[in-house]
Parts: structure tokens; sequence; C-alpha cells
């Protein structure tokens, strides 16, 4: 399995996290029903332009001098905030993580190989692949050539020898508007204006030579985001074909985009909000992971601050009814077992078997022992860490209201003891309707930094 990984120069989005996360429970499910699964994931750190479309400023350099960094050490400052927000989402890690740099003699060789096939064509600015030679080009997105070559907009010709708009960068000359490029290599191609055929690589080619190096001529499955159907995935089908004679992937899977109070998540408009972000608003980056189970991986999302609230609740009630069961662990239930392998055969139907746990939650029928069996079964897909899940999660607190235990139900960090103090006073004086008095004392927890929610079996401290 290979999955389009991030270009590495700023910090990911939500959105683009949502992606890995789709991967992650992909993975886990096959693992589940018996699979045995290599993962490559791959970064980006060199040749992915602006637009998908060969267009504008190379992401890496435009980062590089953002930051006043080189790209390598932009890339590896990425890759490290990258894969700490995958570990706070519980995310696998894959087999593979190759970096596009590390690759560069494959993908000449690729290049190599179509020049030589007649797939491709040299100008003095670049490598284009010929994409009226190959066969069912649009065999992804079922968009002809010269829909793209409409769609493409004006001006998108910069070199006046490519022969046609479709045809996309193989190579990059340092010539041209590349001429200052910082990230470039070698090559065996010629152009009049480099010397050595100094260059770099145009994106799509990077995946075909990575899968390829690592997986082989034909892939069982390849997994990205909806937007590389027509342009990137399009791309990586026509080269590794064209170069491999053989099929390159068995099956195409493309995840929803994460929207944002229903429109596009975008950092221009303030809304690609980083896993940082939803941290510093209080959640846990698990209700994350519980936001996103919610949704099938085909579908669009909508993110909104209220939502994260319902997941951090639902997350919260789910450990809590998790820690009831107790510390003993039964048989897994079969029944419930090959209900939730239904669901998640079927397409990876996250969000129904998220629902198959909670009817075994509520089925009193099915001993606790057993219940516990089966939800630490299901664990292995959802990926919840329920075996980290302690008491903290919900403290009971040492006095009793009208003979009832009070439960402290602490979420988003630890609650010092003199808040859970001021809680249980407010409590007591509620009980015994002096609501003016409590109210004084919310207000103190909230100067504190702190709020206090009553539930029907007490009360519930967060963080602001």
């Amino acid at each position: 399995m290979y999955y389009c990984g991030p270009t590495v120069y700023w910090t990911q989005h939500i959105g683009n996290l949502r992606g890995a996360m789709c991967v992650d429970l992909i993975v886990r499910t096959l693992g589940y029903l018996g699979y045995k699964v290599k993962l490559v994931r791959n970064y980006t750190d060199v040749g992915h332009l602006v637009s998908d479309e060969d267009e504008g400023e190379d992401k890496m350099e435009k980062g590089a001098k953002r930051e006043g960094l080189s790209p390598a050490a932009v890339a590896q400052k990425y890759i490290k905030v990258y894969e700490s927000d995958t570990r706070a989402l519980n995310i696998l890690e894959p087999d593979a993580k190759p970096l596009a740099t590390k690759y560069i003699k494959e993908m000449q060789t690729m290049v190599k190989i179509l020049l030589e096939k007649g797939y491709a064509y040299t100008t003095p600015l670049a490598i284009y692949f010929n994409t009226t030679k190959a066969k069912n080009y649009s065999q992804l997105s079922g968009q002809g050539v010269d829909e793209k070559k409409e769609g493409a907009g004006k001006g998108e010709v910069e070199d006046s020898e490519k022969k046609h708009s479709a045809d996309f960068a193989l190579w990059f000359f340092r010539a041209g508007k590349h001429k200052n490029a910082i990230q470039y290599w070698p090559s065996p191609f010629i152009s009049p204006l480099v010397k050595k055929g100094e260059g770099f690589p145009g994106w799509h080619i990077e995946c075909s030579a990575m899968s390829k190096k690592l997986l082989g001529n034909t892939i069982d499955i390849h997994m990205g985001g909806i937007e590389h159907v027509p342009v990137h995935h399009t791309n990586e089908i026509a080269q590794s074909e064209a170069t491999n004679g053989v099929k390159f992937v068995n099956y195409w899977l493309h995840n929803g985009h994460l929207l944002v109070d229903n429109r596009k998540m975008a950092k221009s408009e303030g809304t690609g909000y980083s896993l940082g972000e939803v941290i510093d608003k209080g959640f846990s980056p698990l209700a994350l992971r519980y936001f996103f189970l919610q949704a099938h991986y085909r579908s669009k999302q909508n993110f909104t601050w209220e939502a994260m609230t319902a997941a951090e609740n639902g997350l919260r009630n789910f450990y809590h009814s998790f820690l009831a069961l107790g510390s003993k662990t039964g048989k897994v239930n079969n029944d419930y077992q090959n209900k939730f392998k239904e669901k998640i055969s079927d397409d990876f139907n996250i969000p129904q078997a998220l629902a198959v746990t909670q009817q075994l939650l509520a089925d009193s029928k099915v001993s606790s022992a057993d219940r516990r069996a089966t939800l630490l079964d299901f664990e292995k897909v959802l990926g919840l860490n329920l075996m980290k899940v302690k008491g903290v999660e919900v403290e009971t607190a040492t006095f009793r209201l009208k003979d009832r235990p009070v439960n402290f139900i602490v979420t988003r960090g630890s609650v010092p003891d003199k808040i859970k103090e001021m809680a249980e006073e407010r409590l007591r004086l509620r009980e015994q309707k002096k609501y003016q008095e409590a109210d004084k004392l919310r207000g103190k927890i909230g100067e504190a930094g702190f709020l206090v929610e009553d539930t029907k079996t007490g009360c519930e401290i967060k963080k602001k």
C-alpha cells in the first residue's frame, strides 16, 4: 500500500492529518482481517510546485526562504512536527518513509526509459511526458485531455516548446524561471541552457519511482486525497504503466476533504487548523481521532469547534463506560465480533463499526468481562488507546450528596486539589439551594482557568 504523504514545507493542517488517519484505519482493518500490509508513506521534499499543474515556486524553496533555512533543514523540521502529530493521534508507523531527495537516481532511470520508449520529449527547459502517447490517460479521472487543456487556464504553457498543455514535467532543468533553483542535481539529460543536465524532478515522477523501488511495478492499494485524482494520480498511472508495461495499481482509495463550517479548509482563510491549535483549545488529540472515526473515509467531513466538543464528550463517555466494565477480561463475543467484521469489510465502514461498539457497551446480556475483551479486540482497529485509560479519567469524590457518590469527570488535563475542593463546595451549596453563593464559586473557578459544568452524577471540570 502506498500513500502520498505530505510536502514537508509547513505544519500540516488537520485535513492532511485526516488523510493519514484514513490510511491508518484501512491498514488496521486489513491487519485485523488477516492481511499482511506493507505501507509506504512518502515525504515530498523537492519538486512540488505551488500548482499541481507544474506552475509556480517550489514549495520547499518557498519554505526555505520563509525560515532562512536550507530545504533539507525545513524538511526535517516539519517531518518532526508531522510525526509528533501522527503519534499523538495514535497513527501506526508505516514500514517505509522515503524522502524524495533520496531517490533521484531512480527517478532519472524512469525518465530515461520514458525517453527511450518515445513517451517523453526534451525541451531546453524541461523533459515532459507526452500525454497523447498514454493509453487510456483519463482512466482514473474520466476527464479527457481536451478537458484538461480547457481547465488549465490561460498562460499555462510557459515553455513555448511544450507540445500539449496537458503534458507534465518529468524533469525541470535549472533554466528559465528555475535558473536559480536551490535544489538541483546533475543528470544524464541534455539541455543547451545548463551544464551536466542540472535540474530537479517533477512532483509526479517521485511517487512512481519510490513506489516502484519499495513495492514493485504493481501495487495493491494506492491512497491519497480526492484532489489528487485529476492530476497527480492520473499522471502517476500514465508514467508508471508506460515505464513498466504493466498495471500500476489494483485499487485506488481516495479520502474526502475535511471542511470547516462547510467551507474549504485553508491557511489563507485562517481555517487551516493544526493539531497544536486544536490542543490549545483544550481538546485531546484522541478526541480528534474519535471525531474522525465518525465519518466514512470517502465522505467529506465538516469540522466545527462544537463538533469537537461533542467528540471530546463522546470519547470521555466511551472511556467512562469502558472503565465501568471493571478490570477483568473475559472472552471475545463472537456475535458482536462478526457484526464488527461485517461493517469494516463493507468498504471500511468505520462509523458503522463504531456504532456496533456502542451497542455492545449497552448490552447487559453480555458479561462485563466479555464486553471488555470484545472492546479490546475492536481497539485493534479503532486505536483509542483503551489499555492506557486509567481511573484518572473519572475521579469519584470522597463526599456524598443525599447518600449518592458524586463524580468529578476530569478532562483535558489534571485539575488541582484546590479546584476540586471548590467544585465540591459548590455542589453542596447547590444542593442547599444557595445558588448565588454557588455561582460565586463557579466564577472563582473560572478565574483560575477552569470550567465547571453540572452533570447528572455531579460535575465536569475542564481546563479552559
